[in-house]
């Protein structure tokens, strides 16, 4: 993605929220309408003349004329057909004037409140991930289908629903709303599932979304700025996004190609981000509760604080995974508790923690879960085996990136085993 997609991307979202709030919810389509009016201006206009010194506020300056000239046109009509009363009978009739909506205070705290619309406890959590990413992220309905391996009908049937659960509450949500607490946990949830997907997602086209992380540390520190708001998990999470962000750069080679978490270059992560995770996950030490961002968070943080691999304190790690696994028991969480104690007691034991593992069965169409039996293997010196279960990872994989790096694998495991004698099993 390109310097000005991506910055058009982050600025739809804070347009279309401050509009929402000046128009209502039930007026949400035109918001996007006076939005996209916007760009098309600004595209049109800095193709000739260039880019302006401030983009941003170049954008919402042309957004907020445009409202203005929306709404004194309903006042007017109004006036001629009282039936249109009905479209003025919205949030914007209680702010003062309409540069207040536009101020930036008002501008965070409507992306704030759109955020927390978007996660209505009456839609599944597919949907409001979906709204998330087209209304604060800019994404398309094409590129959330290709996000999430879903075919573009389904994600557009998805939006248009959730898009009426979102107008039928005709406003934006208070966030002194004493329903605050359970909608902030679906929040979490949400940007915690978009930077996945970014980190190590299913997409078909890109192991790695950049775009996605960047998005979800984008809406978490506009949830953490706001400090009568934010709480300890926030702040975790925002912990956990920030040390996996760290490596993000090193995941992936020169070439484009996926690097193991081992033979990733850690002198090449970013520390700086690594200060902040760890400042952030101070922050998120106060209070009683422990969720699963602190203790994914802890986990990070333990692996960014080794300068190799051989450094880290795999006991420390999977002390961190059993409390993991009682907060949130998973498969996928199980396997990973099992690639620690392999690191700390050898391949053996961890081949024997992934089949003592429960629901092992839904782990069948998850590409690391042979790959992890393939690289266990590879450390026994059984390449042949190794090599059947990579083999059956790249029928699994999803993209070409993850394609690849099996390949070499296998290719790995070839030529090894004519060199070594296999281990008995």
């Amino acid at each position: 993605m390109n310097i000005e997609e991506h910055f058009f991307r982050h600025e739809f979202g804070r347009i279309v929220a401050t509009l929402t709030r000046l128009f209502g919810v039930s007026n949400f389509a035109l918001a996007e309408d006076v939005a996209q009016d916007a760009f098309c201006r600004a595209m049109e206009t800095w193709k000739l003349r260039g880019w302006p010194k401030n983009p941003s506020a170049w954008l919402m300056a042309t957004a907020r004329n445009r409202a203005l000239d929306i709404l004194r046109r309903e006042r007017t009509a109004r006036m001629a057909e009282p039936a249109l009363a009905r479209f003025l009978e919205s949030e914007w009739t209680r702010a003062s004037t309409v540069e207040e909506v536009f101020s930036t205070h008002m501008v965070r705290d409507s992306q704030l409140r759109m955020m927390f619309s978007c996660c209505d406890p009456h839609l599944s959590e597919e949907a409001q991930i979906a709204l998330i990413l087209h209304i604060l992220c800019g994404f398309s309905v094409k590129e959330i289908a290709q996000a999430f391996v879903s075919s573009h009908a389904a994600v557009e049937k998805r939006i248009t629903r959730a898009r009426k659960t979102l107008a039928a509450s005709r406003k934006l949500f208070d966030l002194a709303d004493v329903d605050f607490s359970s909608r902030l946990s679906s929040v979490l949830q949400a940007l915690y599932l978009l930077f996945n997907e970014g980190y190590h997602g299913s997409s078909p086209k890109a192991a790695v979304r950049m775009e996605l992380c960047q998005e979800a540390i984008r809406l978490i520190n506009l949830l953490i700025e706001q400090k009568t708001l934010v709480t300890p998990s926030s702040y975790a999470l925002a912990a956990l996004m920030y040390f996996n962000a760290a490596r993000l750069q090193t995941r992936l080679d020169g070439s484009g190609n996926l690097v193991s978490f081992f033979e990733q270059d850690r002198s090449l992560w970013n520390h700086q981000l690594i200060e902040e995770g760890q400042a952030l996950l101070n922050l998120s030490a106060a209070g009683t509760a422990v969720t699963k961002y602190h203790i994914e968070a802890a986990i990070a943080c333990t692996h960014a604080n080794a300068a190799r691999s051989e450094d880290t304190d795999w006991q420390q790690i999977v002390l961190l995974y059993d409390m993991l696994l009682s907060v949130q028991p998973s498969p996928v969480i199980a396997l990973n508790r099992a690639i620690a104690i392999a690191q700390l007691d050898g391949p053996e034991r961890g081949l024997q923690e992934i089949g003592a593992i429960h629901d092992l069965h839904r782990l069948s169409i998850y590409p690391f879960y042979p790959a992890t039996l393939g690289e266990l293997e590879c450390r026994r010196g059984n390449y042949l085996v190794a090599k059947m279960h990579f083999t059956q990872a790249l029928l699994l994989a999803r993209n070409p990136m993850e394609c690849s790096f099996l390949q070499r694998r296998i290719a790995s495991c070839v030529e090894a085993s004519t060199f070594h004698t296999p281990v008995n099993s």
